[in-house]
């Protein structure tokens, strides 16, 4: 899978998606299940609210000691046998895995979902280097048929109809089904059975690595995952530093709050404990364990505006109530995390200017707060995000002229309450039955997808004044 275009502007991506008859009746099906799904779980577990507030400060608690829980979950993975591995950026990772894969002579590997392997390019090098990955997630494994990017962070392959995917397996595998999950499903199983059994690798990431006992967990809804990580002789889990926790209890928390965020589901399916490569006496798992822990960008932010974003879970739940991500979906975002989360972690990892635009792609209406299971402030940091566009003069100029001139504006009380009265008279000839539909030259933008309401007959200070000195008489 390459690299997203980014060279189409996000605003052509985004008009793209909006005439995706397609695509518009996957997200609508989707998300619109995923929030009521969530609502029904958390309405029915009274104890949410508060381990939510729990969990954040779980989080907050073990940023202000990463370096002293990293080092025990080093230590207690190569006590169990384990090997450790940190990675700076995605280039490390990427040779750390090839290199891991040349040594034990893979030549294919399996995995497991992972974003924190799709944030790395991990597919597109193994590939290069000789070795077959094949994704054995459903949805993923959907997305690398269809030579795509998944564009959900929990549901890749959210933006297919049943349809869709009914024509992508006849023309990839040769097999006529009819557009039925079931039939589906059974297909893709009896393609990948056998791929268990001959990959030498298998990778998955990371949803969790307690400390205290040097575990790594994996939370899935499917059986692929404990597949990947038992039958291969070389299991490897590329885990970014944040996902570190302190404890087992810790563990307990997120576990209660994550399904119910992510599916609805009170826990999800299959919750793997790993610890380390397979012992004596054991009939299962892999000869060798490897941990990759992934900076790319995180330790920066520890100390950065987007500190906050680091307790992501990668839930997805503020995907599904942000109201411009229901309506273009993940690929119109153009990077490996979509929505509205995805915005500051791209901007985490590619830096500020990676998402001049995107950081505007959002209503700032706070429904992802609501949504979030650790209750990130995902408006707050996406204000931040645009002030430092303004100030690194990032941003476009017309933006950056506008809102400063605006700005200047709103500083200076008796020049607003003349351009009030002068707006009053330009937007003549441009409001009709109460809306300007169109505003001239590079402002065109504004009332391109919108209407404006025309400036007010009397501004709420000219109302105000009005009221005090009826109040008088």
């Amino acid at each position: 899978m390459s690299e997203p275009d980014l060279a189409t502007p996000f605003r052509e991506r985004a008009g793209q998606a909006l005439d995706d008859r397609f695509l518009q009746e996957a997200l609508t099906i989707a998300t619109t299940k995923f929030i009521t799904l969530r609502r029904e779980a958390f309405d029915a577990f009274p104890q949410g609210e508060a381990l939510r507030d729990q969990a954040r400060a779980i989080k907050e608690a073990t940023l202000q000691r990463l370096d002293h829980w990293l080092e025990m979950l080093i230590d207690n993975v190569e006590r169990r046998g384990g090997h450790v591995h940190y990675a700076t950026g995605a280039d490390e990772a990427r040779r750390i895995v090839l290199d891991i894969a040349r040594r034990t002579g893979a030549r294919m590997a399996v995995k497991s979902k992972s974003m924190a392997t799709e944030e790395i390019h991990l597919n597109d090098a193994l590939e290069a280097a000789g070795v077959t990955p094949v994704e054995t997630d459903l949805g993923e494994y959907i997305i690398q048929l269809a030579h795509e990017r998944p564009s959900h962070i929990i549901a890749p392959a959210i933006h297919k109809t049943k349809g869709q995917v009914a024509e992508l397996f006849r023309r990839e595998l040769n097999r006529d089904a009819a557009p039925d999950p079931e039939v589906l499903t059974q297909i893709a199983r009896a393609e990948l059975r056998q791929k268990f059994l001959q990959a030498d690798l298998g990778i998955t990431g990371a949803n969790f690595g307690v400390a205290e006992t040097g575990t790594v967990v994996l939370v899935t809804n499917e059986g692929n995952g404990r597949m990947v990580t038992s039958l291969p002789r070389v299991h490897v889990a590329v885990m970014g530093v944040e996902k570190v926790i302190p404890s087992m209890t810790d563990l307990a928390v997120f576990l209660a709050i994550l399904a119910r965020s992510a599916t609805g589901q009170k826990l999800s399916v299959y919750t793997s404990l790993v610890n380390g490569p397979r012992r004596g006496g054991e009939l299962e798992g892999p000869e060798e364990f490897h941990l990759v822990l992934l900076d790319n960008g995180r330790i920066r932010q520890i100390a950065g505006p987007l500190r906050e974003a680091l307790s992501c879970l990668r839930c997805g739940a503020c995907l599904n109530v942000c109201p411009v991500y229901r309506q273009i979906g993940g690929h119109a975002y153009g990077y490996t995390y979509p929505g509205p989360i995805g915005i500051l972690l791209t901007a985490m990892l590619n830096g500020p200017g990676s998402v001049k635009d995107l950081a505007h792609a959002s209503s700032l209406c706070g429904a992802c707060v609501d949504a979030c299971p650790v209750r990130i402030d995902i408006p707050r940091m996406l204000i931040e995000l645009r002030r430092e566009l303004d100030e690194q003069r990032i941003a476009p100029w017309p933006e950056r002229v506008v809102f400063g001139a605006f700005a200047w504006l709103l500083q200076r009380p008796a020049l607003y309450r003349l351009s009030a009265r002068l707006g009053r008279l330009l937007q003549r000839p441009l409001a009709r039955n109460g809306r300007i539909r169109r505003l001239p030259l590079f402002f065109g933008s504004w009332t391109r997808t919108r209407d404006l309401p025309p400036i007010a007959a009397r501004t709420f200070h000219e109302r105000w004044a009005e009221l005090e000195r009826e109040a008088r008489r």
